[in-house]
This record gives structure tokens, C-alpha cells and sequence, in this order.
């Protein structure tokens, strides 16, 4: 803004700046490659989760579906969310570690996702072998049990060593 002055009256002039905004190009088969990409990352995620949820059912007394979303089990739906967080935070580190190239950067997360599952399992097994009491068994208590805080913390700690540990 400058000022200028005229016969004793002040005139103020506003000069704008042109400016270059360049809005570039989008490229149409990058963009779908991208999108066909996240959802090939979705797919695996998502079975990675489902395959959990079937180890976890196997690992459990009775069906897990049912104790969670039936009959409202809260020691049930602890240690389903759990595992289930802890898997999720292995496969997004897997994705996220994975290799550059689409097709090894898919298996590599799936694989991941695999051994997530199984050391996931091994945990949960050693747990209820080495702690006092059967707490695979605390998923059909009806009441919220310390026991149940404890086995879900420990599962999401062990997956996150298990995404630390990825390679």
C-alpha cells in the first residue's frame, strides 16, 4: 500500500501481486494404481483380522462370535478387541515397512500378518499356561474380571513388540 498526497488530500492506492499458481496434471492410471493398491492393502489387513478372529475362537472356549456379540460378554469382547488391535498394529507396520514393490510389498504384509497371528497365539497359550487359573476360560465369565485387563494389555504389548520386531 502506498500513500500519496494531492492538494492536501491523502490518496491511498492498494497494488495486488500477481501471483503463479501452477495446479499441475494428474495422472489417471497412477491415481488408479493407488487406489487398486489400497484396496489390495485392505484385503490382506482385513484377512489378517479375520484369520485372528478364527485362532482366537479356536484358542477360546466356546464361540467367540456369539459370547461377544450375543450374549455381550465383556471379558469376551476385552480380549477379542485386543488381539484385534494388536494384529492391526502389526499389519500397518507391516504395510508401512514393507517393500516399494507392489507385489513383494503385499506378501510381505500378509506374511507379517501370518506370524502376527501365530505369535499372537503362542502368547496367549504360554499365558494361560504359565498364570495361575485357565484364562482362556475368562471369556465366558459374565462379569468384567481384572484377569481379562491384564490378558488384553498383555496381547496388545506383545503385538507391539511384534511390529517393533519386523524386518
Amino acid at each position: 500500500m502506498t500513500a500519496n498526497t494531492y492538494s492536501g488530500v491523502q490518496n491511498m492506492t492498494v497494488t495486488w501481486l500477481a501471483a503463479d499458481i501452477e495446479i499441475g496434471t494428474v495422472d489417471p492410471v497412477l491415481l488408479v494404481g493407488g487406489v487398486l493398491a489400497t484396496l489390495a492393502y485392505f484385503v490382506v489387513g482385513i484377512g489378517v483380522l479375520a484369520a485372528g478372529f478364527a485362532v482366537l475362537d479356536a484358542l477360546t472356549p466356546g464361540n467367540l462370535r456369539h459370547q461377544v456379540y450375543v450374549d455381550r460378554n465383556p471379558n469376551a469382547a476385552l480380549l477379542l478387541g485386543a488381539n484385534h488391535l494388536a494384529l492391526a498394529i502389526i499389519v500397518v507396520t507391516a504395510i508401512l515397512t514393507s517393500s516399494d514393490g507392489f507385489a513383494q510389498g503385499l506378501v510381505d504384509s500378509a506374511v507379517y500378518g501370518l506370524v502376527g497371528i501365530v505369535l499372537q497365539a503362542v502368547a496367549l497359550v504360554i499365558m494361560n499356561r504359565a498364570l495361575p487359573g485357565r484364562l482362556v476360560s475368562l471369556v465366558g465369565e459374565p462379569h468384567m474380571s481384572g484377569a481379562a485387563w491384564a490378558v488384553a494389555v498383555t496381547l496388545v504389548s506383545v503385538g507391539l513388540v511384534n511390529a517393533a520386531a519386523l524386518s
